[in-house]
């Protein structure tokens, strides 16, 4: 009787089962829980109070969706020039990296026609799969090294 109750009338309180756990716990939309929030807002702290010449990177409105810019490093065929960035962080982030892609048009051997950048600190490791995403990371040093693979692209 609870069950149908609980069916008619959604805003009463009731434990949800396994199925509808496991739903909540893979959606792709979920909103970021406060430590996601609390650790990009400390990392926006770091990137204001110790800036990294020729990186940049704000929120949104949104706390997950950031802007970034980067400057071409000098030397390189991208050097006087400002790409603009953005990233999008997932609700368990710092476990799994940012999804970060260029908004300036760009022409690299490691960043597609959509801005996808091919970059093994990008990527998701572990069981079987190759990546090199740690917790340890963050927001300036993934911007960095995009920097730095701007200047020497992997082969």
């Amino acid at each position: 009787m609870a069950n149908r109750l609980d069916a008619m009338n959604p805003t009463m309180n009731s434990t949800p089962s396994v199925s509808q756990a496991t739903k909540a716990g893979s959606s792709a939309a979920q909103p970021a829980n406060g430590n996601v929030v609390k650790r990009l807002q400390s990392e926006l702290m770091t990137l204001m109070t110790s800036p990294t010449p020729g990186i940049s990177a704000f929120p949104t409105n949104d706390m997950t969706k950031w802007n970034a810019t980067i400057s071409g490093p000098s030397g390189t065929p991208y050097e006087n020039l400002t790409f603009k960035l953005t990233l999008s962080y997932p609700a368990n982030y710092p476990i799994a990296p940012p999804e970060v892609l260029f908004k300036t048009p760009i022409y690299h051997p490691n960043v597609d026609f959509s801005g996808r950048i091919c970059l093994d600190i990008l990527k998701t490791g572990g069981q079987g799969r190759e990546g090199a995403w740690s917790a340890a990371l963050n927001t300036g040093s993934v911007l960095l090294s995009i920097q730095s693979l701007l200047g020497e692209p992997n082969k």
